[in-house]
């Protein structure tokens, strides 16, 4: 085996993590961008007030069950697939956390000994 075979440890896919961490609220701001429709709008629709579903597609809320459900009802969309973009974005972030992260890893060393 050649050195720079050994040199390179392929990652297994759950300790992979993308660098770039995007909230779900831009992917919906584009979904109903392609739909052609307002943020205004879809606000007035699903009953939410514009400036907290504007907060929601700037990634500064997250986007809830009750969010989902109700982009579900509007958009024809799965609430499950807001769920789980908001869920995977949660889960990126607090693995961007190195406080976070070394306080896992002292609690993984002491389960390890248990």
């Amino acid at each position: 085996m050649s050195t720079l075979n050994n040199a390179i440890k392929p990652k297994s896919a759950n300790t992979m993590m993308s660098s770039l961490l995007i909230h779900p609220g831009e992917m919906l701001k584009d979904e109903i961008a392609a739909r052609g429709i307002t943020q205004k709008e879809l606000a007035r629709e699903i009953g939410v007030s514009y400036t907290v579903f504007n907060e929601v597609l700037n990634g500064k809320r997250p986007i809830t069950t009750e969010y989902a459900l109700l982009l579900e009802a509007a958009l024809d969309t799965d609430a499950n697939i807001w769920i789980g973009l908001q869920t995977a974005y949660n889960m990126q972030k607090m693995k961007q956390d190195t406080t976070f992260m070394k306080r896992l890893s002292g609690i993984r060393k002491v389960a390890a000994i248990l």
